[in-house]
């Protein structure tokens, strides 16, 4: 065999591998993704409610691409701090759990500091975890791990940049 194609034979050889380590890592990042908390899309939720620990619920409904309070009298609310809620929906989680392999009052589930419902869909968010700046976030029979930016507040504050 000349030297010309020994070579080409290893290059191809070489380049064959490194395609395989990539396919296998590819799979292997598909396999361990996490996902989001739900499969709603942020742009389409029309309802949102809060209920934050010790304070009564707080329900909004988006009207012609603008957030409305309806408790009461409707008001307009502040669409960035409402639309930084409705993006709830989509967070990255660190990591699932089934609920059992929990006691809910030991990760403050009991109650919930915060209930964030997204049409319909209730998100129940508590203590923050000792791992790093994450929360606990019940949904359904699962928990998930999120970053604590996250973290409900009140809508009537002032939207503040996600990092």
């Amino acid at each position: 065999m000349r030297r010309a194609t020994r070579q080409r034979l290893i290059l191809l050889l070489i380049v064959a591998a490194l395609l395989v380590l990539v396919g296998w890592q590819l799979r292997h990042d598909a396999q361990s993704d996490t996902g989001s908390l739900t499969t709603l899309d942020p742009a389409s939720i029309s309802r949102i409610a809060l209920t934050l620990r010790g304070t009564p619920t707080m329900h909004y409904e988006k009207r012609d691409g603008h957030w409305w309070r309806t408790d009461g009298t409707p008001a307009r609310a502040i669409d960035g701090r409402l639309n930084e809620l409705a993006a709830t929906a989509a967070a990255h989680v660190l990591s699932w759990r089934p609920a059992s392999d929990f006691e809910p009052a030991k990760i403050g589930l009991t109650p919930p500091q915060a209930v964030l419902e997204l049409d319909g869909q209730a998100l129940e968010f508590g203590e923050s975890s000792v791992t790093g700046p994450q929360h606990y976030v019940r949904v359904g029979q699962r928990v998930a791990l999120v970053s604590t930016r996250y973290m409900p507040r009140s809508p009537a504050l002032q939207t503040t940049e996600l990092h």
